[in-house]
């Protein structure tokens, strides 16, 4: 299914958009050495229910996963990519941790994650700090390629063409999607494609693009707890995403 939405809609979407944009921003500045993920899954969880929000991870039980996930964000920290299960782990200086949040307020959902390291970006290292960079400016180019008239395909090749030319390999098997009353929706957004081709975007439609990568492979493992998907050599991965709005005049980011 594909949600296009009318402009008073939208408007839905922009407050949405902006309590994800938020709660992700209030994280990045209270997360620190010794932090507990599970603390900061109590955090969120209590942002969720001052502002009347709806969790879309509490009772997520796709195929993939070891459902329900049963927590309302996903922290995934060093090797771990991608639907990391909070769990009990104290954060340490220079971990790279990966916030993904996920929630609906007025009936519309908005969808973003963040990469940074913990204890500051002195903390990091060199090539830590390069792969963060080159998920943000992967991000930043397919939020420019998604204007109206364009096809799907032009968010994908833009993206694929940062990751590529900056030396990493590409995993197709999890990208960015359309969100609207639900988390995941058609279309699917891959993370390399070829410009010009598929879905035609239109004003009115709401995407999740989110550029994923692993600093030395393609290939993902799933952890024990049966949600966590790592890199299969145990190298350092980042991930960042935003929810845009595609208007006549263009993308327009809602969770910034």
């Amino acid at each position: 299914m594909i949600e296009v939405f009318s402009p008073v809609e939208l408007r839905r979407a922009e407050a949405s958009g902006a309590f994800v944009g938020g709660v992700l921003r209030r994280l990045r500045e209270r997360v620190a050495v010794g932090t507990n993920l599970l603390e900061i899954d109590r955090w969120v969880a209590q942002e969720i229910a001052d502002a009347g929000a709806v969790s879309c991870y509490v009772d997520y039980a796709p195929s993939f996963g070891r459902g329900p996930f049963g927590h309302v964000i996903c922290t995934s920290v060093n090797d771990a990519v991608l639907h990391g299960l909070p769990h009990d782990y104290a954060l340490r200086r220079g971990d790279l941790l990966t916030l993904d949040f996920a929630a609906s307020l007025g009936g519309i959902v908005a969808d973003s994650a963040v990469s940074f390291i913990v204890g500051g970006a002195d903390a990091g290292a060199p090539e830590d700090l390069r792969l963060i960079a080159t998920t943000e400016l992967a991000l930043a180019a397919g939020i420019a390629a998604a204007v109206p008239g364009g096809r799907l395909g032009d968010i994908s090749h833009a993206i694929g063409d940062v990751l590529a030319g900056a030396g990493y390999e590409i995993n197709l098997e999890f990208g960015g999607h359309g969100v609207g009353s639900t988390m995941h929706q058609d279309p699917h957004i891959s993370n390399d494609g070829r410009a010009g081709r598929g879905y035609r975007l239109r004003p009115g439609l709401l995407l999740a693009i989110e550029p994923w990568a692993m600093a030395d492979t393609a290939e993902l493992i799933v952890d024990a707890d049966g949600w966590t998907l790592c890199s299969a050599t145990g190298a350092r991965t980042a991930h960042s995403e935003h929810t845009i709005a595609i208007t006549a005049d263009g993308p327009r980011v809602l969770t910034a």
